[in-house]
Order: C-alpha cells, then structure tokens, then sequence
C-alpha cells in the first residue's frame, strides 16, 4: 500500500526513507498557531491529529498516512520552531545549562479502513556549548526556522557540539522509528 509522509520536514524524511521505506510527500497546511495547549503531548498530538484530518480528503487512494509535530521542552518552556533570529540564537544558547527534551507525537491512519493509531515519544539531548559564532553563520543559514526548538542535530555546524542523547535519535530528528513502526503495524491489521 501506498505510504504519504504528511510533512516536508527533511528529518522525517530522513528518517522513512532510512526505516526502509519508499513515500510520497504531501504537506499539511494548517494554521498551527490555531491550535494552542499548555502540555506538549496534547498539542503536539493535537497538531499531529490536525494535519491528518487535513490531508485526509485530499487522497483518493488506499494509503498509509503518516503525520507528526514535535516541540522541545527546555527549562520548563514550550519551543516550536523559531520566527525570528534572536529567539533562534537564545535557544542555542539555553542547551549549554539545560537539557532539550523533544516530544514528538505521530498519527497513522489506514486510508483504506479508516484505522487509526496515535503515539508521543520523548528523548532528551545535551549539547555542549556552541561558540557565538558558529550559532550566528547557523542561523544566518535560515536551519533553525525549520525545526522545533531551532535546531537540527545532525546538522554539520551542531554535530559536534552534541554532547549526549537518551532516546532514540530518529525521535529527536521528527519521527520515532519504533513508534511509527508499530502505529504502521497496528493500522495495517
């Protein structure tokens, strides 16, 4: 059956396509600032579910739909992806002193049986301190505005900065790999 990855995030991408699968990608566009909770797991959830049922009318097909949000916890607060230079820069600068953790939810829907499956995953990073340079040519590369928490950690200018990661590292990259693998095998029963 037919897989769509529900998103243009280059992580999840990434991720599928090393799960060994071949996709098509079809973007959600949805409003994400419409939809507003103070638990990570109930919005990204929400997000997750949100950009399923967007997409849902639009294929005609039996497919495997795959849809997910992420957002980074730090120090108490909420982090989605960075709108201008200067948060971008004062979230690198806060994974010197605090662990980012990222919670990652992800809906599988079966197109075909109208099943559906939903999950959040959570892993933590460390980073070492990046040099004030290295974090102003990051963002001067617009990276940050495209992930959750402003940052990709298999970019070259971070990954050695990465000091360690608990959890799985595709969950850090947007797409648990055990996660989706077992939504995938639940709504293909």
């Amino acid at each position: 059956m037919k897989i769509i990855l529900g998103s243009e995030s280059s992580g999840r991408k990434r991720v599928l396509k090393k799960m060994g699968y071949e996709f098509e990608v079809m973007p959600a566009r949805i409003n994400e600032k419409l939809i507003r909770f103070d638990d990570p797991t109930e919005l990204t959830l929400a997000l997750a579910n949100a950009k399923a049922d967007a997409l849902l009318p639009k294929i005609k097909e039996p497919a495997i739909l795959i849809t997910a949000d992420q957002v980074v916890v730090c120090n108490g607060k909420i982090l989605e992806k960075p709108l201008k230079a200067n948060e971008a820069e004062e979230y690198l600068k806060m994974y010197a002193k605090y662990p980012a953790e990222t919670v990652t939810s992800v809906v599988v829907i079966n197109t075909a049986t109208g099943r559906r499956a939903e999950g959040t995953d959570k892993a933590e990073i460390w980073f070492n301190s990046i040099p004030p340079h290295i974090i102003k040519h990051y963002i001067e590369g617009k990276d940050p505005f495209y992930h959750a928490g402003g940052f990709d950690h298999e970019h070259p200018l971070l990954v050695e900065y990465v000091k360690e990661i608990k959890g799985e590292p595709e969950s850090i990259s947007g797409l648990p790999w055990t996660l989706t693998e077992n939504l995938i095998k639940e709504v293909s029963l």
